[in-house]
């Protein structure tokens, strides 16, 4: 195998990728992560998105095995000339935080783009699309199968549900992987970090908040038990956060709670730092049980695994060298994306971007629109580079 700088290099030479570039129209890219963000895509419900993204994926002739399956997961394959290498995937996630009733609407000022799901992940779905696009205009011919996925389940309580159930259908046949967020550009995310999410019911007898005063609450019991929670001082390193997301519970405000829950978010770059503080949140959860005349159930609702190929990594120099190619240096990362199921597998994966964004699961999401003839051109690049060397990729 070439240096990854020689391969990039020759692949943006080659006539078919410069056809490619020249057929790259970066208002298409954005008119298409626009029409995506028009459709709602709540966690668990991204059926009405992916049945348009079936729609699409059944127009390209060369795309095999077109499905869907009962997770709204939306799969193509896009033969290779050499069908006995391991398979690239490549995948992109169609769900968002926000409920279906958000309103959509987008705004465009100077070279952003706001909308809420519009950078998270509708740019990335939409730079899936123009891979496809791309290569069937250009006549691409990668030497491995290329599986194209529009995957859901990725946010919040999804727990990677959608990605799970892909490595399900595909696993054996891959032997490496990139996944697209919309707001990633310039990061090369070879590493996922350990994630588990708590949700945390306390009950109480409950009663008058007049007659009963000074009997347990659930509420009461909760919110001590938070207050707690908030004091923890996790380690910088390995860095170890945590989040309360959703509070919830009480029935009036005129009465003692019979019940009120938590959900908690516990991350770490290091599993055993994780499991550490878990047993720490666990521990108050014992102790104010027995003070409080509350008790605890902890159910655990998310556990993301953590994994991680090396810097120096074929498929991470591959994804720097394309970078390079648009005149970025790159930025190395850990974070929890579809890549960590992926990586937890031992599977090389790489998660990057389309262009630059910020507020992220805001209603004020934005896009920049600028960089995203760059981004789909490393991207590209990187596709077919990942596709034409697959067999020396999967090394750890």
């Amino acid at each position: 195998m070439d240096s990854p700088s020689e391969i990039i290099r020759e692949l943006a030479q080659q006539p078919g990728l410069k056809t490619a570039r020249q057929q790259l129209d970066p208002q298409r890219v954005l008119d298409t992560a626009i029409e995506i963000q028009q459709i709602a895509a709540p966690t668990f419900a991204e059926r009405q998105r992916a049945e348009q993204l079936y729609e699409r994926f059944s127009r390209y002739a060369r795309l095999e095995n077109v499905a869907m399956d009962d997770l709204d997961n939306v799969y193509g394959c896009l033969p290779g000339t050499e069908p006995g290498r391991p398979a690239l995937l490549v995948s992109a996630h169609t769900d968002t935080v926000f409920s279906a009733d958000t309103k959509l609407a987008v705004q465009r000022l100077g070279h952003r783009i706001y909308g809420p799901g519009l950078g998270d992940n509708s740019l990335g779905v939409a730079g899936l699309l123009t891979l496809l696009n791309l290569i069937h205009a250009a006549d691409l011919r990668p030497a491995a199968d290329i599986w194209f996925v529009a995957n859901s389940r990725e946010e919040g309580l999804g727990d990677l549900g959608g990605i799970r159930m892909v490595w399900q259908h595909l696993g054996p046949l891959l032997g490496a992987a990139v996944v697209i967020e919309g707001m990633a550009l310039g990061h090369i995310y070879h590493a996922g970090i350990a994630v588990r999410r708590l949700h945390i019911t306390g009950h109480a007898p409950g009663g008058h908040s007049w007659q009963h005063f000074g009997q347990p609450s659930a509420i009461h019991g909760l919110v001590q038990l938070a207050s707690q929670v908030l004091s923890i001082q996790p380690p910088e390193h390995p860095r170890t956060t945590y989040n309360i997301g959703l509070i919830e519970g009480g029935h009036s405000v005129n009465s003692l709670a019979t019940s009120a829950g938590l959900y908690l978010d516990l991350r770490s770059e290091e599993p055993a730092a994780l499991a550490e503080l878990e047993q720490q949140v666990r521990r108050m959860c014992s102790q104010w049980e027995r003070s409080s005349g509350v008790s605890f159930k902890i159910d655990v609702v998310g556990d993301r695994p953590a994994g991680e190929i090396a810097v120096n990594h074929p498929l991470v120099a591959l994804a720097a060298a394309a970078l390079g190619e648009i005149g970025l240096p790159p930025i190395y990362e850990r974070g929890s994306t579809d890549a960590n199921l992926l990586l937890a597998h031992g599977l090389p994966t790489v998660t990057v971007g389309v262009s630059y964004g910020g507020h992220a699961h805001r209603l004020d999401e934005f896009i920049d629109a600028e960089p995203v003839a760059g981004g789909i051109w490393q991207l590209l690049l990187l596709v077919m580079a990942a596709a034409n060397h697959t067999a020396g990729l999967k090394t750890d």
